[in-house]
């Protein structure tokens, strides 16, 4: 009896094992694959160097006449003609822009399972060459009423511009269209160190009329903050090493300043005029830079470059 229950056990274990034999076999799914490592987020630092060159190159002349002393001669000129000698219009100083160079800092946070990245940057650039002047010499004819007329009053007119350095702080908005190759806009404040600078020199030749020569002058330099935006490309070459090459639009505004100029003659003044000149700092800058990013507490990754 127990010998025929044991080999009915083994039969029925042996069936058992034929039948799931014959199941089908089922894995459990494999897990997503991990986002890629961030390797832009972090602290950064760098160096840059490129061109800049200003958006106008003018600077513009206007004037108003303060004094008109009909006893120092001026009834044989006029208001008219004493404005003239303002030095009113618009003057070029050539070309105003160089070589630029300098540095910059900044934070990256990747987000989106690593595919975009934002973060703010800092930088400040010396630029060579940035200044730029002109002189003007011109020919007032003295035709106005009066007792004295036919008559030319010669003028020198000096102007100057220059952008001594620029600097911004910016946000950064960027995609990754690799795990090491960035695309990115980017905009915010920028501020720069302008210089601008005007004369007007003058005197009737021959002078028929008892009044010397004039003379006035300004000059004008100051830190001003305006805003900036561009865009650029960033490509990470080798671990914690990236190049970049970025094009940025700036605009610090207008700025004035403004002087007297003023004829003596024996009588007193015969004539004094208000000037005042204006010009727009803005302009274009492309660059090629390279960052160090530190990537601290970052576990070591290694990426296809």
């Amino acid at each position: 009896m127990k010998r025929t229950l044991s080999v009915a056990a083994l039969a029925v274990a042996l069936t058992g094992s034929a039948f799931a034999a014959d199941l089908p076999h089922y894995k459990a799914p494999l897990p997503p694959p991990p986002p890629p490592p961030p390797l832009w987020t972090g602290f950064y630092v760098g160096l840059n160097a490129g061109g800049t060159w200003a958006n106008s190159n003018r600077l513009t002349l206007s004037n108003a006449p303060l004094v008109i002393d009909p006893a120092g001669g001026l009834v044989a000129i006029g208001p008219a003609t004493a404005a003239a000698f303002g030095a009113s219009g618009v003057f070029s100083t050539s070309n105003n822009g160089g070589f630029i160079g300098g540095g910059q800092i900044g934070y990256n946070w990747q987000f989106y399972n690593g595919a975009a990245l934002a973060g703010i940057e800092a930088d400040i650039q010396g630029i060579a060459s940035s200044r730029s002047g002109n002189a003007y010499f011109t020919a007032v004819p003295v035709t106005a009423g009066g007792f004295v007329a036919g008559f030319n009053a010669f003028q020198g007119i000096s102007v100057s511009k220059s952008l001594d350095y620029i600097g911004t702080v910016r946000g950064r908005l960027g995609w990754l269209f690799t795990p090491t190759l960035l695309v990115y806009g980017t905009g915010g404040l920028a501020y720069g160190g302008v210089r601008t600078g005007f004369s007007v020199v003058g005197a009737p030749i021959p002078s028929p009329i008892p009044f010397t020569s004039w003379f006035g002058a300004s000059s004008f330099a100051d830190t001003r903050v305006g805003w900036t935006a561009g865009g650029g490309l960033e490509w990470m070459f080798m671990p914690k090493w990236s190049a970049k090459v970025e094009y940025l639009y700036y605009d610090l505004g207008t700025v004035t300043s403004s002087a007297v100029s003023i004829a003596s003659s024996p009588t007193g003044a015969a004539f004094a005029n208000f000037l005042q000149s204006s010009a727009r700092f803005n302009g274009h800058i492309v660059r090629a830079g390279v960052n160090y990013h530190f990537n601290w507490g970052a576990p070591p990754v290694v990426a296809k470059y």
